[in-house]
């Protein structure tokens, strides 16, 4: 007797997104936020859910796992190093395509009326404090991730120097990371139909007309970080990973087309930790690389903030020089560290870049009409950046492949 067929979650995810996309052009707005909108946020949601407390455990469990403590400061080291050189790269790769292909030039878009809320640059002072929580629970409670990660990375420095003794709890947190994978693994299960609810609405609301005028911006960013991850990530996944291209874009492919889908790092969290795993990395460093890296490593944001900022200068018809230039790769990488990895959150945080050069927020409302597109390329690329930094990490510490990895395991 013939076996069942079996598609896999990311096949039932392109098939969502294709349906999605059929649907939204057939109904209308309001018939599309009535019934299909909910289906989305419900996704949201339930990935919302889960993130605080995976990114809590896999993070303690990640740095108490990580015995010696210089060997941890080694790699935390190491990793933040790798995520500040490629999110400036990925700015500049944003400022480099945008210069080349003008996308703003030529483009008559009306801007009357639009209003953007602005989101005011806090001092570099005032942005390391708010790491420090006043009250974890607090944070935990509030979703604070950074501020989670820290407290969760000092509490792992904790565990770890107990030894012996701190063993169970060790355990313990272990333990609540496989059981937030697995719990993760059942929400992923409704993400077909949550990534239709969320394309549907998307294209019923907007119509697929609304890409045309902003077609040289959605291509700009497009290209920027095609070449991103073709000529920068690769070839350091090949030379300071020792991984082959063919194996990294395989084993990252399931990520990819979560947050490619879903517009959201936070969903594509554990299938990027397994990717990472799968692709060589120790548990300890994926465990406290991919957490910290939904958070702060926004390479795909990072390009998009600087494709964007010269499109609405452009359209504005303002000059960027290059200390402007400079001013938006510096900014672009504190705005990328502080992004939420949910829907939308990096079109907000454009409205720091804007402000420190003088670009009208207003046009923050002209690229909303294709953020969703835009979303999706950066989302997906964000989630990438991060397996290929753990891949390069754990080779640096002379451990890639150094541990089987177990399906299912967090």
């Amino acid at each position: 007797m013939a076996s069942k067929m079996k598609i896999s979650l990311a096949w039932q995810m392109m098939i969502g997104l294709a349906v999605g996309v059929i649907v939204g052009a057939m109904v209308d707005a309001q018939f599309a936020k009535t019934y299909f909108q909910p289906l989305g946020t419900l996704f949201i949601r339930l990935i919302r859910m889960v993130v605080v407390p995976l990114v809590f455990a896999t993070i303690v469990a990640g740095a108490a796992g990580i015995s010696d403590t210089a060997k941890l400061g080694r790699v935390a080291t190491k990793t933040l190093l790798v995520y500040a050189v490629t999110t400036a790269i990925a700015v500049a790769m944003g400022l480099l395509f945008a210069n080349w292909i003008d996308p703003g030039v030529g483009i008559s878009l009306s801007t009357e009326g639009l209003k953007a809320k602005a989101v005011s640059a806090p001092s570099l002072v005032d942005t390391l404090l708010d790491i420090v929580p006043i009250n974890p629970m607090e944070a935990l409670a509030k979703g604070a991730i950074l501020q989670v990660i820290f407290f969760a990375v000092l509490f792992g420095f904790g565990l770890a120097a107990l030894g012996e003794r701190g063993k169970p709890v060790l355990s313990f947190f272990e333990l609540v990371g496989d059981v937030m994978i697995r719990v993760t693994n059942i929400v992923m299960k409704y993400a077909p139909i949550g990534v239709f609810g969320l394309i549907s609405y998307t294209v019923a609301q907007h119509g697929l007309a609304v890409l045309l005028p902003l077609f040289k911006l959605i291509l700009t960013s497009f290209l920027a970080t095609a070449v991103l991850v073709l000529f920068i990530l690769t070839p350091m996944v090949m030379l300071l990973g020792r991984t082959k291209p063919g194996i990294f874009f395989k084993g990252i492919f399931e990520p990819w087309l979560i947050a490619f889908t879903t517009c959201s790092s936070a969903a594509a969290l554990p299938a990027n930790l397994a990717a990472a795993r799968r692709l060589g990395s120790t548990k300890a460093v994926a465990s406290f690389s991919i957490p910290l890296g939904n958070t702060i490593n926004m390479n795909g944001t990072a390009v998009y903030m600087g494709v964007c900022s010269v499109f609405a200068a452009e359209v504005y018809g303002i000059d960027l020089t290059m200390a402007d230039q400079a001013t938006i790769v510096l900014m672009g990488v504190i705005a990328a560290v502080g992004t939420a990895g949910v829907p939308g959150a990096g079109l907000i945080m454009t409205t720091v870049v804007f402000t420190q050069v003088g670009i009208p927020l207003e046009a923050v409302a002209l690229i909303a009409g294709v953020d969703r597109i835009l979303d999706m390329i950066r989302t997906s690329i964000n989630v990438v950046g991060d397996v290929a930094s753990a891949i390069v990490v754990t080779n640096w510490e002379g451990e890639l492949y150094s541990e089987p990895y177990v399906e299912g395991e967090a």
